[in-house]
Order: C-alpha cells, then structure tokens, then sequence
C-alpha cells in the first residue's frame, strides 16, 4: 500500500471537507436566483448573520431614537393643527357677531360719517348741503347708498311709479319736448321732386312739482343705542311716508305744489286722432251703478281701445274694491276673467295684462273713473330731485330728535293716447 504523503488526506477526512466552499455558510450554497430583488434580499441576511451582538444591540438602540423624534415631530405637528383650529373659530366667531350701528363692515366713509357723526351726534362737519346760503337752512344730502335704499322701497311699494316712467333731475324744473303730430311723409318715383312736408308740431311738458316732506322721529336714548339700526329704519320711514304721499299724487294731485295725477287730466270720449294733445279717453260702462249686463264686453273694449304698440306693456290699474267685483266676471263659457299669477312674483292677470293695486283708485260709483287701462312707461311721467334731503331737528320735540326729509317730485301725462279710462255712467 502506498503510504500517505504531503499531498494525500488523512484518514477520516473527505475530499468534499477540503473543498473551501464547505467555510462559507449555508446561504452561499443555496444561491438565489440572479434576479435583482433575490439578490438584494440575500444580501441583507448574509449582513444580518455578520453582525455582532454589539452590532445589533446598537442597531435597535438606533431605531427606538429615530421613533422617539418621529413622535416628537408628529406631537409638534398636531400643536400646530390646534393653534390653526383655534385661530379659526376666533375668526368666525368674529364675523358672527351683530355689526355694531347696523353698517355693514364695507361701507363707505362717508355713509359711515352721515350716520355715526351727523344722524346719531348731530356733527354738521364734511357733510354735502342742498342749500348755498346757509347749510342748516335746506339740510343735507344723504349719501348715495341710503337715497338708493329709499328709492328702491319707493319703487316696491308706489304703485304708480313701479310701472310709470322716472328720471332724475339735477335741478328743482324739469321739461320735455314731445312731438304731437310726427313727421311727415311721402313717396316719389326714382327721377322726381321731392317736396317739403309737414313741420312736426311740438309741445313743452313741465311736470308740476311739490316739495314732498317726511318728519319721523326717534329717542335720542335709541340713537345712542350702537345696535340700533338707524340707516334701515330711516329709509323705512322716509320710504313709507313718501310712497303714500306720492301715491295719492301721481292719480288724483292737483298740480299745485304737487304732481298732477292722471285722473286730473282733461277726458273726453273722443277718439285718439280728434282729441286734443293731453286729454284722456274714457269709455263709458253703460250703468249708473256698475257695468251693466256684460261686464266683459266693456273691460274687452277698454283693451283694445288702445294701440297695439301701447298695448305692449300695458296694465290694469284699480283699487281692491273694484278687483274684488272683477274677479267676480266670468266669460260666457264660464271661465273667470281674472287670473292669478301661477308664479311667484308675478303679478295676477286680467284678460292677459297684470293688474296693479292702488288704493288711491275711487270706488265705483256714478261719474267716477274707477278703472285704468295703459302703458303708464310711455303715458305718466315722474321727475324727481335725484338727492334726499335730510335735516336734523334734536330741539322741538324733547326727548325726541326729529328728522326733516325732503324731496322735490313732479309727474303729469306725458302720451295721452297710452292710458284709457273706464267711466261709471251717471
């Protein structure tokens, strides 16, 4: 037998325990597939059987730090949260709170200054006068967003004036030229003449006006009361004084010191091309005591007594007695002639046209005009002194502070031919 040499393994050892791949551990042999994942995967557990216990033990140590300042972090977060929270409802409970003399918080300084400083305190200081000679004498113009606020109550609430036509004036008189009879015309072949025509004829229209006035008053202990609304209750009151003052004018005034209603004009049952420019049309109801045996048929001519062009836009107007008896008709079919308006804001119909309450209106009875029928745009005219005056009176009436106001009104018949009057026989 040959004897063992240098080269040759002793006894009890194997070929396979001097293979160096039998020092490597477990891991090297059970080699991952050459993906990139299975690769790395098995590098963190080859590192992971490398590490000491110390290696380890400072390993956790390491990560318990980094969750203590991820909490530490998170905590400083949820602070902040709060502190937003809480700045927030700060700020809405701030803007629920009632706004302090009923301005809203974007007024102008000069609303602010009319209300703060003239209406609660009486301080006369950079404040627009209506009179040159002496401030005090003619008052003071209210700011533009307070005679707005009043203008639109007076538009809600006067019958005449939501459905006549209102323009602005800057001084106390007002004029208008209209044309009565319209330009001529005529028709010529290519090659002819052309002869003059007619001269439209004109007329002057000066509406009469009046000084109309309100003088409501208030404790001077609700004027230092900072929740009290003074700029609302104000144009309430002016608003409501000048609608029925002006109501009555607009259909019965006189024209002296006051507009001169449409009732007031000259009528006539003469047709539209042989009445004089002014004159009112009426038609007759046939009965002393009412409208006779076909009520219908009178309200049917009334409508079309009127031109189509002036139809368009055209209104009933009447007081809540005579609607009452109106809403009473019915056709021969049976169907009634009134009909309400099936949405709201929209006004009740009477054989189509809406129908407008003024109680100002008379009553039917004989030789009364108890119905209007027209377009009052193109018929009545309103001009009006664009600014309120508003004088401030704490000394008449102790404890009460007055509060004069003043505006100059006109109105009168501008279109004759656009508004027809139904007249209860006599």
């Amino acid at each position: 037998m040959r004897e063992h040499g240098e080269g040759t393994p002793r006894s009890g050892t194997s070929l396979f325990s001097l293979n160096p791949t039998a020092r490597v551990p477990n891991l090297l042999r059970a080699a991952p597939s050459p993906s990139r994942g299975g690769i790395q995967h098995w590098k963190g557990e080859c590192l992971m059987e490398s590490q000491t216990p110390a290696e380890m033990l400072d390993a956790s140590f390491d990560l318990i730090a980094r969750q203590d300042a991820t909490e530490q972090a998170v905590e400083a977060l949820r602070a902040d949260v709060d502190d937003v929270k809480t700045r927030l409802e700060r700020v809405s409970r701030a803007a629920a709170r009632p706004v302090i003399g009923g301005t809203a918080a974007s007024a102008s300084p000069e609303v602010k200054g009319f209300v703060d400083g003239y209406l609660r305190m009486g301080r006369e200081t950079e404040l627009k006068s209506v009179s040159g000679a002496l401030p005090a004498d003619g008052g003071y113009a209210v700011p533009q967003e307070i005679d707005a606020m009043i203008s639109t109550l007076l538009k809600n609430i006067s019958p005449i004036r939501s459905i006549a036509q209102v323009v602005q004036t800057g001084s106390a008189g007002y004029r208008k030229l209209v044309t009565t009879g319209g330009t001529a015309s005529g028709w010529v072949s290519e090659v002819a003449g052309r002869p003059g025509t007619g001269t439209p004829s004109f007329t002057e229209i000066a509406p009469p006006s009046g000084e109309l006035y309100a003088n409501p008053a208030a404790s001077q202990a609700m004027l230092d009361d900072a929740a009290f609304d003074i700029q609302s209750w104000l144009a309430d009151e002016i608003a409501m004084e000048f609608a029925r003052a002006e109501g009555a004018a607009f259909i019965t005034g006189t024209g002296t010191n006051q507009p001169k209603g449409f009732l007031s004009a000259l009528n006539s049952a003469a047709a539209d091309a042989s009445r004089a420019f002014g004159t009112l049309q009426y038609l007759g109801s046939g009965n002393a005591t009412g409208f006779g045996t076909s009520p219908e048929t009178k309200l049917i001519d009334l409508v079309h007594s009127l031109r189509a062009g002036h139809r368009q836009g055209a209104n009933w107007v009447m007081n809540s007695a005579t609607l009452a008896q109106i809403r009473k008709f019915k056709a021969t079919d049976g169907s009634f002639l009134w009909q309400p308006g099936l949405v709201e804001g929209q006004p009740d119909r009477l054989l189509g046209y809406p129908v407008v309450e003024a109680e100002d209106m008379p009553d039917i009875a004989a030789n009364q005009f108890p119905i209007a029928f027209g377009n009052f745009r193109a018929g009545y005219l309103i001009a009006e002194r664009s600014a309120t005056a508003i004088l401030r009176d704490p000394f008449t009436n102790k404890p009460f502070v007055h509060f004069y106001a003043t505006k100059r009104i006109g109105g009168q018949v501008t279109d004759s031919d656009a508004i027809k009057l139904l007249k209860i026989a006599a």
